[in-house]
């Protein structure tokens, strides 16, 4: 992003009405009257009219229980208001960023309030009916910082507070109310390698943040806050020291700068009262330099929220080699079956391509079943007890040798998340297909805040990537089998909304075009061309009986750096355009 580009969008976005008196800084404009205080109860069975989460509820379904809008009525859907995000944060640094900023936060909704997180560290409270801004939070971050990752995942809400990371490696906690801040914890130093991305997590009291930084050798960690006072309470890490458990899974002094990023919101049992969060890669990248199963990288680990322990984990493939973060948690699913009782499951489309269906009964996760979503060819089979993988070994990365392997370090599936719709039984999800990577190992050496990869990495489209990468796809949780797909010439970086109007709302195309699809037939019923790309989660909501869709335009990261693999294979020019828009729709009122 240029300088002309940001003060250009500062001259549009202080022209705008509705904020032409707020200045970055400045206190906010109006404090919140009658705010809502967001309650344990209320988050672990929320309102169907809020989305008080990433994924509106604690097990991370994404699905909106709201029906007013239909198959039948959606084409009907205008919208209502929009509002942008800028102006940003001009830090020197953010223009000579590799790919730009991203918007890769859904809009909270709490009681007809609207929170949003922007890429540099800002956040906005609105009306979620007018749009009107209440206040404005921003950060200052620290000079010298160049973010690998410049986006912003949302936020947390409890009692009368918001909380949310920063990409200096902070959690800071807000007054919703007035956009004040309470606290500030510092999770780690940025300079060694650090920073975070995602929204907190909160349960029972307390607020759960982890950091990014894989690619940094770093060593990752969740750690636990308490809500109210900021204090620390425990802090665990996702590499194990010498001694303990799963530390013989890495040799010598690998493990201190082992990786295992925490960089997407877990999602919580709330009655095994056992929070799931999703482990990255391991550095290096290539594991013949960390022989190992190298635990708990690429891995779902269970961690008590009051003591920190971790109780159970699975992990997707061992001594990775092709960078695919697992960072995502499972979703979690109550499936009731015939004969009245109920299958416990955690269901996981990894980024290594294929799907897991894993048993959580009594807080312990155990494979049931596996089975790939796209071609993948490192895998020769999965053992039918354990579901550990066994390799195709041309397709490991070895020293001095480029290898090659699909789907590439994207994988299958990246961090968009998927939706799943409880009447149904049914999956959406985003994925890309068609593409695969190559890698070539060689020795590095750690240094502090120094990228610690060992080797460059290779995004190659096949040639039926002329006709399609992208795609959405509806799975049956019951049978594992796919219900249908929709093909898109570009890539699919959309998280996906599923609604008991028995609709699928996506974006992540670079038409910059946002959809909704009949979600028993994967028919496209509705869309809209928006001002850029979207790779934020769509979320439904109601405020006086009126229900919304809402999304935010904002493409960039790793959206950009896939299409760029892309234009340079197939001669292809021109950028996606970026946006940095709220838009709201809904039923035309009668």
């Amino acid at each position: 992003m240029s300088k002309g580009y940001v003060n250009g969008r500062l001259a549009a976005w202080l022209a705008s009405a509705s904020v032409a008196a707020m200045v970055l800084g400045q206190p906010a404009l109006a404090e919140i009257a009658d705010y809502s205080e967001v309650t344990p109860e209320r988050l672990a069975q929320p309102e169907d009219a809020n989305w008080l989460q990433t994924r509106r509820t604690y097990d991370g379904q994404g699905h909106s229980p709201l029906t007013q809008i239909t198959k039948e009525n959606v084409g009907q859907l205008t919208e209502v208001f929009s509002h942008a995000t800028g102006p940003y944060n001009t830090l020197a640094e953010f223009s000579a960023l590799p790919a730009r900023g991203a918007h890769q936060a859904p809009t909270i909704i709490n009681d007809g309030v609207m929170f949003m997180t922007v890429y540099d560290g800002q956040v906005i409270a609105l009306d979620a009916v007018t749009g009107e801004e209440y206040w404005r939070f921003n950060r200052e971050l620290p000079q010298g910082l160049v973010p690998v990752h410049p986006t912003n995942r949302g936020v947390a809400l409890w009692g009368d507070k918001l909380y949310v990371t920063t990409l200096d490696a902070h959690l800071i906690a807000l007054d919703a109310k007035t956009g004040e801040q309470v606290w500030d914890q510092t999770l780690e130093n940025w300079e060694n390698g650090y920073y975070s991305t995602l929204a907190p997590l909160v349960a029972d009291g307390v607020v759960m943040a982890g950091t990014s930084g894989g690619e940094f050798g770093i060593r990752g960690f969740v750690q636990g806050f308490d809500a109210e006072t900021g204090e620390s309470l425990w802090k665990t890490y996702t590499i194990p020291a010498p001694g303990e458990p799963g530390s013989e899974s890495w040799p010598g002094e690998t493990w201190k700068t082992g990786g295992g990023p925490i960089w997407i919101t877990g999602n919580y049992d709330v009655e095994e009262k056992l929070a799931y969060w999703g482990v990255g890669n391991a550095a290096p990248w290539i594991g013949a330099l960390r022989p190992g199963d190298n635990l708990y990288t690429t891995s779902t680990i269970g961690i008590d929220p009051a003591s920190g322990e971790i109780r159970t984990h699975f992990q997707y493939h061992w001594n990775d080699s092709w960078d695919w973060d697992e960072v995502v948690p499972p979703t979690l699913i109550d499936l009731p079956g015939e004969n009245g009782e109920t299958e416990k499951l955690a269901v996981r489309f990894a980024r290594n391509g294929w799907i897991y269906k894993l048993d959580r009964e009594g807080g312990e996760l155990k494979f049931i079943e596996g089975k790939p979503y796209v071609y993948q060819n490192v895998f020769k089979s999965l053992d039918p007890v354990t579901g550990r993988p066994e390799y195709n070994e041309e397709a490991v990365a070895k020293l001095g040798e480029r290898v090659e392997f699909c789907p590439s370090a994207w994988g299958g599936r990246d961090w968009p998340a998927e939706s799943y719709d409880p009447a149904t039984h049914t999956v959406f999800i985003s994925v890309n297909e068609n593409h695969c990577g190559a890698m070539e190992a060689a020795e590095v050496e750690y240094e502090p805040g120094v990228l610690y990869l060992g080797s460059g990495l290779e995004m190659t489209p096949t040639e039926a990537a002329r006709d399609h990468i992208g795609a959405l796809q509806a799975w049956d949780v019951r049978t594992m089998e796919k219900k249908w797909q929709v093909n898109f010439k570009s890539p699919n970086w959309g998280p996906v909304l599923s609604t008991a109007g028995g609709l699928v709302f996506v974006g992540g195309t670079t038409d910059s075009m946002f959809r909704a699809f009949d979600a028993e037939t994967g028919d496209e019923l509705w869309s809209v061309t928006l001002d850029g790309g979207i790779i934020a989660p769509p979320v439904s909501y109601e405020v006086d009986g009126r229900q919304y869709i809402s999304v935010t335009t904002g493409w960039g990261v790793d959206g950009d750096r896939f299409q760029g693999f892309i234009n340079a294979a197939f001669g292809d020019e021109g950028d996606v355009p970026q946006g940095g828009t709220i838009h709201v729709f809904a039923l035309p009122q009668t």
